[in-house]
């Protein structure tokens, strides 16, 4: 499939931005159904104000001791870790 440029109405700010055939291509790979409804700057400032929003719960590093916060509900019995132990542990 060809995908050409595509402009769009943002529904937060209403500016105008283009969706280039490159992202489309991108969104297609991924399985994605719905085309960006909002504009980048708006996609940033939704995205940050759920990360303000969301709920951390105190936990201890299962590896260092460390205190530390996650976003989830630490379960008995399954390790949680700090950011350094985790990335340490998933290098990506």
């Amino acid at each position: 499939m060809e995908y050409q440029d595509k402009t769009i109405a943002c529904k937060d700010c209403g500016t105008e931005f283009t969706f280039t055939a490159s992202e489309q291509e991108f969104y297609a790979s991924k399985g994605f159904q719905n085309e960006p409804a909002r504009c980048p700057d708006c996609r940033a400032k939704f995205k940050e104000q759920r990360r303000e929003n969301r709920q951390m719960f105190d936990a201890t590093c299962a590896e260092c001791g460390a205190a530390t916060q996650v976003p989830f509900q630490p379960t008995e019995g399954r390790p949680v870790y700090c950011m350094d132990c985790f990335k340490a542990k998933n290098p990506r």
